[in-house]
């Protein structure tokens, strides 16, 4: 299995102007190469592949000096990236989806180069990291680099320069979880509701940062395009939704690990995510990140031989999670205790959803299906 490893790069002055100049050669890279795809089907009706335009690059480096700088394997994963966002734009418009044709890459919107093959053009020892053509860069490890590297890859964040290792690990050996089962409710009321009753918070941290931003976005407002004043201003902010998706990652994290090291199978709703964001809830489901959440919560689960289940969500919030009978006048938002008209239980809203799906997730035969629903 794979594992990606992320640490900070502390650059020198000369070598950060240096990791600056890679990135927009290949961002010009890309754009040149988007820009070939475009123009040959305007112009011939016909779509550019990837080995087509592979084959072309040695002549292009010895027309263009910054990219015959540039390290040829890296020069060729900047291709397969484009080469993969048309494979998507196909695949979406074959579904009938939003087809999202690829875009050009403006300034600032291209931030990570990647090294494909570990020992051509890259090098890591101990504390530093070798990139060609740049040299030797300090890396703080804050935990070991496990498996064998087979891929290394430097990314431009608002908080600095970060290396990411991309590691090989065998699987690991585990044996099926024989704690207990649960169904987890997934909410903006709460964060998620346990069949246990567990209730845990939304965190909002979105929310909580908006006045912090709208200052900072004012002040980016007031300062003169391309100004430093305003370079600063813009990074500034940039900063703070960072910071943002930090917490909210670090909170996922922390929230899926108390499930699975006291749970052995854990039931979930199959949500439409995408549907529930384009509602009037939107602002309040992304603060969520539900299918962050769900997707963090499925890889470690399976390192630690925990089924996840994913239920059909239909009418588990109506239906009575003692009888199974739904309500003769469904059930509002703003109704949040279940009162169950033919039996008598009450309980709270999402505590009854949660006990549904988990009998929900128990009755399933595959335990271990993967979640249909995770963006």
């Amino acid at each position: 299995m794979r594992r990606a490893f992320k640490y900070r790069l502390y650059p020198t002055r000369e070598q950060e102007a240096a990791l600056a100049a890679m990135l927009e050669t290949h961002r010009r890279l890309y754009n040149s190469a988007l820009e070939q795809r475009k123009n040959t089907y305007e112009q011939e009706q016909r779509s550019v592949s990837y080995k087509e335009q592979s084959g072309l690059l040695k002549g292009r480096r010895l027309e263009d000096p910054f990219l015959a700088q540039t390290n040829f394997s890296s020069c060729q994963a900047t291709l397969r990236r484009l080469d993969k966002a048309f494979q998507a734009f196909f695949r979406r418009v074959k579904a009938g989806e939003k087809p999202g044709f690829p875009r050009f890459k403006g300034r600032n919107r291209f931030d990570t180069v990647e090294f494909p093959s570990y020992g051509d053009g890259c090098k890591f020892d101990g504390g530093k990291v070798y990139f060609q053509h740049i040299g030797w860069l300090k890396v703080k490890l804050h935990r070991p680099v496990d498996g064998k590297i087979k891929t290394l890859s430097f990314t431009r964040e608002p908080d600095g320069w970060h290396v990411v290792f991309s590691c090989e690990l065998p699987d690991p050996e585990v044996e099926a979880s024989t704690l207990p089962a649960v169904g987890i409710d997934l909410g903006l009321k709460a964060f998620l509701v346990t069949s246990d009753g567990e209730s845990i918070e939304p965190p909002k941290f979105y929310r909580k940062a908006q006045a912090k931003l709208r200052r900072a976005q004012r002040h980016v407002a007031r300062c003169k395009k391309g100004s430093n004043r305003r370079r600063k201003a813009v990074k500034r902010v940039a900063k703070l939704h960072q910071h943002v998706a930090n917490q909210r990652k670090d909170f996922h994290h922390k929230t899926a690990l108390a499930l699975v090291q006291t749970h052995g199978v854990i039931a979930v709703e199959d949500l439409n995510i995408k549907g529930i964001a384009r509602t009037r809830l939107a602002k309040s489901t992304h603060d969520a990140a539900w299918g962050a959440f769900l997707a963090i919560l499925q890889y470690k689960a399976a390192e630690a031989g925990v089924a996840v289940v994913a239920v059909d969500p239909r009418n588990t919030t109506q239906a009575c999670s003692r009888c199974g009978a739904l309500p003769d006048t469904p059930k509002t938002l703003a109704d949040r205790e279940h009162n169950c008209p033919h039996c008598g239980f009450v309980a709270d809203r999402d505590h009854n959803a949660a006990v549904n799906i988990l009998l929900r997730g128990l009755r399933s035969q595959t335990l271990t299906e993967p979640l249909g629903a995770v963006v």
